[in-house]
């Protein structure tokens, strides 16, 4: 199954839609994540707050691949998008587990094939380095075996990389 998060505005909607199985629209319309962990105890991989990313976690796990579209943030996920992946922390467990030597969370869902991020706006050589350490660690500890940062100046880039 293939996820896309993505920040764009709803003249995107479309052409997200069509390109996935699942779209996560890192609209801000939802809470941020509270941090109780009940959606890795109490309620395992489902989140207490009723809202449009209640089954976040769930989504997120059931995705072989993960395409996430951000604008850049100092070399970091957008401010929404990272509330999205915030409350999709129950794709593991609090248990932990040795994966390529490290000590990581148990995944709850297996493994998965790709951490994909397309990142949009003015970014530094700088940033480029900090976005692909970043996913490249996402990757590792949601269980993905690769992952992939691309970076575009102008949107109309998007459809060809999707």
């Amino acid at each position: 199954m293939r996820v896309i998060v993505y920040d764009l505005d709803h003249s995107y909607e479309e052409l997200i839609e069509s390109k996935c199985d699942f779209a996560l629209a890192a609209d801000g319309k939802y809470a941020p994540c509270q941090g109780c962990f009940g959606c890795w105890t109490k309620h395992p991989a489902e989140c207490f707050m009723r809202d449009k990313l209640q089954q976040a976690c769930r989504i997120i796990g059931s995705a072989d691949e993960l395409v996430i579209i951000t604008r850049n943030l100092y070399g970091e996920y957008s401010a929404p998008v990272k509330n999205v992946l915030d409350r999709s922390i129950g794709t593991s467990t609090p248990l932990s587990t040795y994966r390529g030597a490290q000590m990581h969370h148990t995944l709850r869902y297996g493994r998965h094939d790709l951490w994909k991020v397309i990142v949009y706006g003015n970014v530094t050589d700088a940033e480029r380095n900090t976005f692909r350490l970043l996913a490249e660690r996402n990757a590792i500890n949601d269980g993905f075996e690769r992952s992939e940062v691309l970076f575009v100046q102008d949107l109309t880039e998007l459809e060809g990389l999707l």
